[in-house]
């Protein structure tokens, strides 16, 4: 009996031990997570406009990202190639908001006079055009390169119609070597592609000579 006390008093100081220990990695020591944003182009960056018919009304999305960026936290690889997920470094929104929210700023800039939402919307009068994006690669080395790859098409959803699709594929260095700095990378190259995609709709609209073909 004596020596069932003994060994009960030794797993309890085990016990104790251990969530001392545990106590300095608890979530109440853990540093608070810093949360970034993807930030879209400004009129002060010499944006480059394209004409494009003032009454047409353009939505930006759905836009897929890979599911192994579906998530809060960043997500990099390291030189192996392996999977970093970021513990204290997270999206302030999910990618995929973030990504259609950025480009439809840019759109908004680039493409002046027309109006720019984000899928869903809620427009009162059909939206002309659609823009899709499904991006295949979104990579990154912190002390590197950020790789995007996607495919966007443009569709006419009034017409159930797509007129067409592209591919776009970036390779641009973070600067700086930082979770900030890939932020701002992804930024930038929001900024490439919606220049590509109001390139595009222009084009598209002066071939239709109107916002929607009649």
């Amino acid at each position: 009996m004596r020596r069932s006390g003994m060994l009960i008093g030794m797993f309890v100081i085990y016990v104790s031990s251990a969530m001392a220990l545990s106590g300095c990695v608890s979530p109440s020591s853990s540093p608070p997570p810093r949360f970034y944003m993807l930030s879209a182009v400004t009129a002060n960056e010499g944006v480059p406009t394209f004409e494009i018919p003032k009454d047409t009304i353009i939505e930006v999305g759905p836009v897929k990202i890979p599911d192994y960026q579906n998530r809060p936290q960043i997500v990099t690889q390291d030189k192996d190639k392996m999977l970093t997920l970021a513990q204290f470094d997270r999206w302030g929104e999910s990618l995929d908001v973030g990504l259609a929210r950025a480009l439809a700023e840019d759109l908004t800039l680039m493409l002046p006079g027309a109006t720019v939402g984000i899928f869903p919307s809620n427009y009162a009068i059909p939206v002309n055009y659609q823009v899709i994006i499904d991006v295949a690669q979104l990579e990154s080395e912190l002390d590197k390169d950020l790789v995007f790859a996607a495919q966007w098409s443009l569709i006419e959803p009034k017409k159930n119609v797509m007129l067409f699709t592209k591919r776009a594929e970036f390779r641009q260095p973070i600067e700086p070597h930082n979770y900030s700095g890939l932020a701002k990378t992804l930024g930038a190259v929001c900024a490439t592609l919606g220049s590509q995609i109001a390139e595009g709709l222009s084009a598209k609209c002066k071939e239709l000579k109107g916002p929607q073909a009649k």
